[in-house]
């Protein structure tokens, strides 16, 4: 089922929606997620300042998947940009393993 979302409240809503409807009291969803209760009661209010990797982390324990809907005549320039930056944080991400010397070489005698 597709829902369109238009608030943070929405979001809280169906997160709510969906817990309830399995049955899991917010504190041990919460447990179970590994989030706090008081994010979780956050989260589930709207609230329009939490975690973004926390938010997600409640959606994906839940069961529950995003998905953007992009204008199809910007859809290729938007994968482009898209794939672009993935790249970039790859690349940035690899270069700042290798300065931290986590990278495997050879040992000193």
């Amino acid at each position: 089922m597709k829902i369109d979302i238009t608030s943070p409240e929405q979001v809280g809503a169906l997160i709510r929606a969906s817990r309830k409807a399995m049955h899991i009291r917010q504190d041990d969803a919460a447990g179970i997620i590994g989030v706090s209760e008081n994010f979780l009661g956050k989260v589930e209010r709207g609230g329009e300042t939490v975690q973004w990797g926390k938010l997600f982390q409640v959606l994906q324990e839940l069961g529950l998947n995003v998905s953007i809907e992009v204008p199809e005549p910007f859809a290729d320039a938007i994968s482009k940009r898209l794939a672009d930056t993935q790249n970039k944080a790859r690349t940035d991400q690899n270069m700042s393993t290798a300065s931290n010397g986590d990278t495997p070489g050879p040992k000193a005698n």
